[in-house]
Order: C-alpha cells, then sequence, then structure tokens
C-alpha cells in the first residue's frame, strides 16, 4: 500500500514539470519570434539587400594608348578623343533583356544598321514574333525534335518576305542589341563609338538611371599628325569591333587583356603593344543576384601608355619623301621609254654609331591612279639584287682569306671560262688595285676573288676551273657578318632576310661577288655600308629611341623609363688596316676623278664616301594578252659621311629602271638627301644660336644639284 503511494506521488510530479518544460520553450519562441519582429521591422530592406548581394566583382576601362614623338620631341602620333556609349555585362542578361534595353536605348540615339545580319534579323524575328515564327513548324516536328533542333528548323524557314516586314525604327533597334550581344562579362562593349553627338551623349548620360549596364565614355581614335609619312612603321591598331584578332586571342588572355581590346597589329603599334597599351581603370562593382550592377567604384585610376620617343627625323624624313617623288617624276619625263617601269625608290639613312634609323622612305608611282603611295615598308620586307653596292664586302671577304692581296694588281679584260659565256666590267678598266676595283667598279677584280675562294688560282681563257662547292657559303659567311642575308634586328614585327640562289655553280658564285645573284634589302644594305663606316662594328638598326612616362603636366615629354642603347651584334672579324682600305676606295669612289659617282659629289662639302651599284633585272609585262621578259636594271647607292667620322650612312634602291638609262636617279636621290640632311643640321644649329627651338619645322634649302658630266659612268656597272 505504501508503495503505491509512491508511485502516485510520482505521476503527479512528472505533468507539473513538463507544464514547466512547455513554458519555458514557449517563453524562449517568444522571446524569438519578437526578435525576429523587431529585425523584420527595423532591419528588414538592409538584410534583404545584403541577402541579394553577390559577392564583388571587377572590371578594367581602357585607357589612352602612349604617344609617339620624333628624335627632337615632335608630337608623330596622338590620341584623338571622340564620344563613345558603352555597355557592360555581369552576364546575367537574356536576349529578351538586351531586347528591352536595345528599344530603350534607340530613343536616344542613331545606330546605323549596315552591319546587321542575315541571321541577326531573324533571331529578331523569333525574338518578337514568337508565335508567327513557330506556327512554320509541324506538331510531330515539335514532338520530335530539341528545342535547339526547333529553334534552327525555324531560323531556316523564315524567309525573306518575313524579315521585310521588318520596319527601319525596329532595324535600328536590331543594330543596338546585336552590340549588346558581343559584349562579355564586366567588359566595356562600345555600343556606339563612332559619329556620337554631343546631343546623344547628353540624352543618354541624363538616363543612364534607366538604362542598366549602359555608360557614356570617351574613346580614343590613334592619329597620325603627317598623314601617311612613316605610317608603315607607325603601324596599326584594331578597332573596338575587331578586338583581339583570333590568331593572337590566346596570347592576349594570358596577358590579361579583354576580347575586345582594341591592339596594334603591326609596326611599332604591335612591336610596343606592351608599352603602348597602359594600364586600365579598374572598378569594383556590386551586383544583386539577379546580375544586375548596384554599386561601382572605382578602386585604382587607370593611366594611359607609355611614349615612344623615336629616332626618326619627321622634317628630313618628308623631305626624302619629296625628293623620292620629284626625281621618279622627272625620270619619267625625261625618258619615257627607258623608264616606263620605273614606278618605285627606297631610301634608308642611318646613324652607323648607334644604328638610329633618321629616315626610311618608299615612293610608289601609281600610273592608274596618277598618284604616288606610300611603300616604306619595302625598305624591310622587300628585297632586290644590289648590284656593285656590295663590292666591299667582296674586296673585305677576298683579303681575308687571304686569296687577294692589299697591294695586288689585276688586270681588268673580259675572261672567258670554258663553255660559258664571256663576262667583263662595264668597260675595261686596265690594272687596278683593291681600291681602284673599288673606285671604278671593277668587276673582274671580283671574279678573280670568286674564282680563287672556289679553288683555281690559274685563270688562262678557256680553262675549266676547279670548284669547291663548299666555297659558296664560305663567301656568303663573309657577307653575314656585314648584315648581308641575315635579319637586321631591327624592331619591327617582321623582316626580310632576302633570296639565296640554289643553284651553287662557279659561275653564279661569281654572279654573287658583284650583287647579281641573292637578294637584300634596303635595310641590310644601310646596315652593311654602316658597318664599313664604323670601322668593322655592325650596329642593330632601330626605329625608338627612348621610352618615357607621360607628361605629368599632359603636354610634352615625360621622364625617361627606358634608353635604347647602342647593341652591336658583331665585330667583322678581319684586320682593321683591310677595312681602311675599302674605306678609302668608297671615298675615291665619290671624290676622285674615275670614281663611279664622282661627277655627282665632287663639290660636297661633308667628305662623303660610298659605292655604287647596278644589277640586271627581269620584269614581266603583259602586252597584247602575252606574258613578255624585258630586262631592266636595279640602280643603288649606299654611302657615308663625313669618311673621317661618320655621321649619317645611307641606301638608295631605284629598281627596274629601264635597261638604257641616261639619267642616274641613284645618284641624284643620293646626293639630294645628303645635302638636305646637312642642311637640316647646319639650319638647327644657327637656330640654337639665334635662341630658337631648334626642333621647329622651317622652310628647307636642298641646295643646288652639281652639273652633271659624264653621266654615262657606271651605267652599265
Amino acid at each position: 500500500m505504501v508503495e503505491q503511494n509512491k508511485n502516485k506521488k510520482k505521476k503527479a510530479q512528472l505533468p507539473f514539470r513538463l507544464n514547466i518544460l512547455f513554458f519555458v520553450v514557449f517563453l524562449l519562441f517568444s522571446i524569438l519570434i519578437l526578435q525576429l519582429g523587431v529585425v523584420q521591422i527595423l532591419y528588414g530592406q538592409e538584410a534583404q539587400d545584403e541577402i541579394n548581394r553577390t559577392e564583388n566583382v571587377k572590371t578594367e576601362i581602357p585607357v589612352p594608348r602612349g604617344k609617339m614623338y620624333d628624335r627632337f620631341g615632335n608630337l608623330i602620333v596622338d590620341n584623338e578623343p571622340k564620344y563613345a556609349i558603352t555597355y557592360t555585362t555581369t552576364g546575367a542578361s537574356s536576349q529578351q533583356d538586351h531586347l528591352d534595353l536595345a528599344g530603350e536605348l534607340a530613343q536616344f540615339i542613331e545606330k546605323d544598321p549596315k552591319d546587321v545580319t542575315t541571321r541577326d534579323l531573324k533571331d529578331y524575328f523569333v525574338l518578337t514574333r514568337k508565335d508567327e515564327a513557330y506556327r512554320k513548324l509541324t506538331e510531330e516536328e515539335k514532338e520530335a525534335l530539341s528545342n535547339n533542333e526547333e529553334y534552327q528548323l525555324v531560323i531556316d524557314r523564315i524567309t525573306e518576305k518575313d524579315l521585310s516586314a521588318i520596319s527601319d525604327t525596329e532595324l535600328e533597334i536590331v543594330a543596338i542589341k546585336r552590340e549588346l550581344d558581343r559584349a562579355y562579362a564586366l567588359a566595356p562593349q562600345p555600343v556606339k563609338n563612332e559619329g556620337v553627338t554631343k546631343e546623344e551623349y547628353a540624352r543618354v548620360a541624363e538616363h543612364l538611371s534607366e538604362l542598366p549596364g549602359i555608360d557614356v565614355s570617351t574613346a580614343w581614335d590613334r592619329k597620325n599628325l603627317h598623314g601617311y609619312t612613316l605610317g608603315n612603321y607607325i603601324g596599326k591598331i584594331t578597332t573596338s569591333k575587331e578586338g583581339i584578332p583570333s590568331e593572337n586571342l590566346e596570347f592576349y588572355l594570358s596577358q590579361n587583356y579583354n576580347r575586345n581590346d582594341r591592339v596594334g597589329i603591326s609596326g611599332l603599334e604591335q612591336e610596343y603593344e606592351q608599352v603602348l597599351k597602359g594600364q586600365k581603370e579598374i572598378v569594383q562593382h556590386t551586383t544583386d543576384k539577379a546580375g544586375n550592377v548596384i554599386n561601382s567604384d572605382v578602386i585604382h585610376d587607370g593611366s594611359r601608355g607609355k611614349d615612344l620617343v623615336l629616332t626618326i627625323d619627321i622634317e628630313l624624313q618628308q623631305i626624302v619623301d619629296k625628293i623620292i617623288q620629284e626625281e621618279i617624276t622627272i625620270a619619267r619625263e625625261r625618258h619615257p621609254q627607258a623608264n616606263k617601269y620605273l614606278t618605285d625608290t627606297n631610301v634608308v639613312m642611318i646613324e652607323p654609331k648607334t644604328g638610329d634609323i633618321l629616315a626610311i622612305s618608299g615612293q610608289h608611282w601609281d600610273e592608274e591612279d596618277k598618284e604616288f603611295y606610300d611603300t616604306s615598308y619595302n625598305n624591310i620586307l622587300s628585297a632586290y639584287r644590289p648590284g656593285s653596292a656590295i663590292k666591299g664586302a667582296t674586296v673585305l671577304s677576298g683579303l681575308d682569306s687571304g686569296v687577294i692581296r692589299e697591294n695586288e694588281v689585276i688586270k681588268d679584260r673580259p675572261i672567258k671560262l670554258k663553255d660559258t659565256a664571256p663576262k667583263g666590267s662595264w668597260q675595261n678598266l686596265g690594272n687596278v688595285n683593291p681600291i681602284a676595283a673599288l673606285k671604278e667598279s671593277s668587276n673582274v677584280f671580283m671574279f678573280f676573288i670568286a674564282m680563287r675562294l672556289g679553288g683555281e688560282f690559274d685563270y688562262y681563257p678557256e680553262i675549266k676551273p676547279t670548284y669547291n662547292r663548299e666555297s659558296f657559303q664560305t663567301f656568303r659567311n663573309y657577307f653575314y657578318q656585314f648584315g648581308l642575308g641575315v635579319p637586321t634586328g631591327v624592331d619591327m614585327p617582321y623582316e626580310s632576310t632576302g633570296l639565296k640562289g640554289n643553284e651553287l655553280m662557279l659561275g653564279k658564285m661569281m654572279d654573287f661577288a658583284i650583287g647579281q645573284y641573292d637578294t637584300y634589302t634596303p635595310l641590310q644594305l644601310a646596315q652593311y655600308v654602316s658597318t664599313i663606316a664604323n670601322d668593322g662594328y655592325r650596329i642593330q638598326p632601330h626605329l625608338v629611341k627612348e621610352i618615357r612616362n607621360p607628361s605629368e603636366e599632359g603636354e610634352g615629354l615625360g621622364s625617361v623609363v627606358t634608353q635604347m642603347g647602342s647593341d652591336v651584334l658583331n665585330k667583322i672579324e678581319m684586320d682593321d688596316e683591310y677595312i681602311d682600305l675599302v674605306q678609302e676606295g668608297f671615298r675615291q669612289a665619290l671624290q676622285e676623278p674615275g670614281g663611279t659617282a664622282f661627277s655627282y659629289f665632287k663639290d660636297a662639302k661633308y667628305n662623303p664616301a660610298g659605292k655604287t651599284g647596278t644589277a640586271e633585272n627581269e620584269v614581266y609585262p603583259i602586252v597584247d594578252g602575252k606574258v613578255t621578259r624585258v630586262n631592266t636594271e636595279n640602280l643603288t647607292l649606299v654611302g657615308y659621311a663625313p669618311y673621317d667620322e661618320p655621321e649619317v650612312a645611307f641606301a638608295v634602291i631605284v629598281p627596274d629602271t629601264g635597261s638604257k638609262n641616261e639619267y642616274d636617279i641613284n645618284k641624284v636621290i643620293s646626293r639630294r638627301i645628303m645635302d638636305a640632311y646637312f642642311d637640316l643640321k647646319e639650319q638647327r644649329y644657327t637656330r640654337s644660336l639665334e635662341g630658337g627651338d631648334s626642333s621647329e619645322t622651317e622652310e628647307t634649302s636642298e641646295g643646288e644639284l652639281p652639273e652633271q658630266e659624264n653621266n654615262n659612268l657606271d651605267t652599265t656597272e
């Protein structure tokens, strides 16, 4: 009985304890609900915004590219600002979003639909006339096909008649939507950056809050302040529509570029892309969970690209362009039959000791258009037979190899090998030593060098000489030391090294010795003569002299970042006395009676030296519907001045001048460009004494040409 009473007491206590527990739980829940209510009322919107936020993302805004100046600080390439309207997407926008946005934006801007494709129109038709479009499918097709297959079949069945229903107003919307669709996530995509008016800019800016992702900004176009002059070397950049070329896409993306970034695709714009591009402005965006940008902050100000100071003297460059045009015109007018193929001339002027390219010009006369075009790219991309201009390298090869001696005399007369046509100089020159062979341009002296390098020392008429084919490569190896047949190292994306003949026989080796076999670019010839002028040091040519920071004042040059040095590629491996001998031969060719260019340079005050050249060439015009062969000549002259302290070297090549020239255009151009160089130097010195800016452009006196004497000199060299 007692035990039963105890059990009853325990049962009575259990509900009481449960009630207390339930009450405590109830109390806790009440407090929690009350707290949630307070949060909802007081902090609800803030909490919801925090829930809706995604992590911060960044975008990069392009900046202006670096400028280009000539060696005297004259601006050559600038950035021309222009209004732009851009679109930035987070990647969450749908086709319908873009369509709606395009419709809104079309109220504020005009957009030319010239780039709209048929596929763009069909996609728009489906998006705006979905029921009509999908009625083109049967019920059986809808059941059998996937969504993608259905869509493609609908696209295929939309006709031109269907598309004709799209109005002009809609075409403008399609054109805008096309640009919106091209946007990559968080990379500003130009919607319109050509011809944006101030009114359009203002209207869009006023309604930015209604146009998600749209912004107004400033874009830049490159502007060459001197027109086409030097344009081939300045190069080009892509448009915002083109973006990065597909063949270079992976490389640039790995360098943190965006797909629609503008990049250099030729010339210095390409070669110095990493220098010119600048540092983009970095903007941090905060988006809601729908992908809409709800806040943006600039976290890193952008800075435009670094500037290039070129080696070019833009005033000299323009004068050289003009001289070439004038002389091509004169040559064609005076001798229309002989010079009807003369349409091109190439000129390179360079500092031998530094490799600075002072001027690099090429002009082409277009007979159909009756005007000149800039073809200066031929100086590094096209190669020509140079003729006797390379005989300095031939003589040095002979001296260093020991097949000729410094005081050796060879009788210049036609020579005849067995089973070959006779070979000779432009006229019988009699006894010549190495200096005279250069001064008077003896082919025969060079033939003997080639024969002896090939293994034959005992020439007599009708001899069948011994010949070692490997000697041809030995000969070429000597030429390589001067930069002939190998890259010059110029700071451009591409350059030609010329063509090498593949017939390694003695007769071709003899032609090689007088510049009638392998071909070289004008820049290679300029490097070759610079190497001789520079006592055997081959310097790498370059177009950029300095890299500078943008000026803090906004105009002019900033501080120096990099000073381009004079890189010695190699030193000619031969006795310095041999180089002295060739230098003297070059001096006499321009300064001593009997020299092949003496009549043109005899009164030059700047102590010039050089070597002329004439190479046989062939062109194949179509006459009366048939391809015909015409023999022409390449006229060449390489040189430098002053002879004792060279400060400028040059190479002139005038290809295809006709076979019977009475106008030595190569010599006339050479004299005029050298006069121009030293005239400019004197004018700048005078201006500096007067306190003026030595880089200012003034009218330049090009000097009077010497009266032409003995015009048949070197014409069959």
